[in-house]
């Protein structure tokens, strides 16, 4: 009995698709963050251009 549930854990796979999405998951949170900072700086660097142009 005890050897049988051991095996079973050991062959079940569906907690490693589980992190494999939540590792999906913060790999694209982290991409997605560094794209809004990057624009963010430079949406940030441009009105500060024009705000330096006007009188």
């Amino acid at each position: 009995m005890f050897t049988s549930t051991i095996r079973r854990f050991v062959k079940d796979e569906s907690g490693a698709t589980m992190v494999e999405y939540g590792i999906m998951v913060a790999v694209i949170a982290a991409v997605a963050i560094a794209i809004v900072q990057s624009i963010g700086n430079k949406t940030a660097s441009a009105f500060k251009t024009v705000d330096g142009a006007m009188p």
